[in-house]
């Protein structure tokens, strides 16, 4: 079986999933460092689950190590969504 190649060119807009089938935004563009994709920037789009994370912010940058697969689309690990701490009750601070 041969390895298949892409183009970087061909990873824009690329939709990206986490690992458990999420739709997680789609590639704006790889992070280059020494020649090496060091990070991908993943844009919040409309429906994706970073835009209900994220607020206001318009994407994150994954690191290249938590990319698990780049095809017709993009495998992103879970671990790479940020947390909502929005919904956590604030911790009561102990006064004596």
């Amino acid at each position: 079986m041969a390895l298949k190649t892409k183009r970087i060119r061909e990873t824009f807009e690329m939709p990206a999933y986490t690992d458990d089938g999420e739709y997680f935004g789609d590639i704006e563009e790889p992070i280059l460092t020494a020649n090496k994709i060091s990070g991908w920037r993943i844009k919040a789009t409309k429906n994706s689950s970073l835009k209900r994370v994220l607020g206001g912010a318009k994407g994150v940058i994954v690191p290249h190590q938590l990319v698990r697969a780049i095809g017709d689309i993009s495998i992103i690990s879970k671990t790479a969504v940020p947390s909502y701490e929005g919904d956590k009750p604030e911790e009561e601070e102990i006064v004596e």
